[in-house]
């Protein structure tokens, strides 16, 4: 490795103009090297530094103390001229002067680095301000400090902590959003249950033009998808917190909607309309898909007439053309001689409805309808759709009186969950997992994070 090289030629004194370059208040460096590639620590900006000698004074009893030789310390740094940084740090040792006093020796503390600390405390804030804001891995932001992931893991994760277990994080959640999520396909026991349930804020913030608009973000994630899950994270929020949540959306699960009902008895219930429509759906893909074995004795293939039509019954009827509608027509009149698929793709077209109408007092109306029709359907698939409807009827109904609260902001969230696991190539430990995707889509907020 090169050697240092001092910045100035008169002993004890400091360059201003490198000391302003590091950008650190009370930090002076004293001495510049590179390593060259292949040697020890090549490849590596290394930077001699020291503090300014200011009186220093007895921790305990205050006396000013006297200088008792130096401590090298080597700390990592932010990288620069994308090469990483190697910080070593000719720390003071003191002596107490008085004898009275029970603290015989200590060394200098500085905002530089806390104490046993491997890397600067602002290196430490730049990488989690690079993982959450540039969407990298742990391991990537580790190679550009030039070190290993446990050592850039290790001391990031007590701050990730006290950022995600901050009470401030709860505070203002009016609608709040509930979800399952698969963290792991994993089928050794040792990693846990694959399923996690998500808590998301979906209260809806001011933008900059003032508009109401919601920035979903994720509140926390706790192992298991049960109600009780659920249940016992509201209620470990305590008062506070569950009286100030007006709107509580989720799917047909009713595990999380007995959690609701039990921890947010003043909450507002919604089932969000996407699984709603996703449940008409899947009736009418039944149904077609049961008259297509009785017709033709055998799954769908190209030339049956019901799954040429297949991905056209899918889509709403104001999105089709002429030609689709044609084809439609055509399909249902030579595969669907008891209208059965007809009957099934017309329910889903009114459900669909419901939710598409601009006039919410018009989607009402007919979601009402759908209540009071649907279980009396002779299609069985149908009727089985009216009575989960039925059984739900009172969520359902809230999406038209809550302004359309809807759990799209969790599914959201979700997705950029999916995002960080694939980019970091999956996890094995739950709670490095529940940090990491707390920063990656909690919105953290710190006057250090920029």
């Amino acid at each position: 490795m090169a050697e240092p090289t001092s910045c100035c030629t008169l002993p004890g004194s400091y360059c201003a103009r490198i000391d302003t370059l590091f950008n650190m208040a009370g930090v002076h460096v004293t001495d510049v090297g590179w390593g060259a590639a292949g040697e020890v620590g090549g490849g590596r900006l290394t930077l001699g530094i020291e503090t300014h000698p200011d009186p220093v004074g007895c921790p305990e009893c205050g006396v000013v103390a006297t200088g008792h030789g130096r401590r090298v310390r080597r700390l990592h740094d932010i990288p620069v001229f994308g090469a990483p940084v190697q910080l070593v740090w000719r720390s003071r040792r003191y002596r107490c002067a008085e004898p009275a006093c029970v603290i015989e020796g200590f060394t200098e503390d500085h905002a530089l680095a806390a104490p046993r600390q491997k890397l600067t405390s602002r290196a430490m804030w730049w990488a989690i301000s690079c993982i959450q804001r540039d969407t990298a891995s742990v391991a990537a932001v580790a190679r550009r400090l030039g070190v290993d992931w446990h050592t850039l893991w290790d001391a990031i994760a007590p701050l990730l902590v006290d950022l995600a277990d901050d009470p401030a994080r709860l505070q203002g959640v009016t609608v709040l959003g509930v979800d399952e999520h698969i963290w792991h396909h994993s089928p050794r026991p040792g990693k846990g249950p694959k399923e996690l349930t998500g808590m998301v804020d979906l209260t809806k913030q001011p933008n900059k033009n003032g508009q109401p608009r919601t920035r979903a973000r994720l509140l926390d994630l706790v192992p298991g998808r049960s109600g009780p899950t659920y249940a016992g994270w509201l209620s470990s929020r305590g008062p506070a917190f569950t009286d100030g949540v007006q709107i509580a959306t989720l799917d047909p699960f009713r595990g999380y909607g007995n959690a609701i009902r039990d921890e947010l008895q003043d909450a507002v219930a919604v089932l969000d309309a996407f699984h709603v429509v996703k449940l008409g759906l899947a009736a009418m893909e039944q149904t077609r898909r049961r008259v297509q074995q009785e017709q033709c004795g055998h799954r769908g293939r190209k030339h049956d007439p019901l799954y040429r039509i297949r991905n056209a019954l899918r889509a709403s009827t104001d999105k089709l053309s002429a030609k689709q509608v044609t084809r439609i027509d055509a399909g249902l009149q030579e595969g669907d001689p008891n209208y059965e698929v007809t009957v099934a793709w017309y329910c889903y077209q009114q459900l669909r409805s419901a939710f598409a109408t601009t006039n919410l007092r018009e989607g009402k109306k007919i979601a009402v309808k759908v209540l009071d029709s649907f279980h009396t359907c002779p299609i069985p698939e149908i009727a089985r759709l009216g009575r989960t409807l039925r059984s739900w009827s009172q969520q359902f109904l809230a999406y038209f009186t809550t302004n359309r609260a809807n759990n799209g902001g969790t599914e959201a969230v979700n997705g950029i969950i999916e995002l960080h696991r694939r980019i970091a190539r999956g996890f094995r430990n739950p709670t490095n997992y529940r940090l990491r995707m707390i920063l990656a889509a909690g919105q953290l907020t710190h006057p250090n994070l920029r």
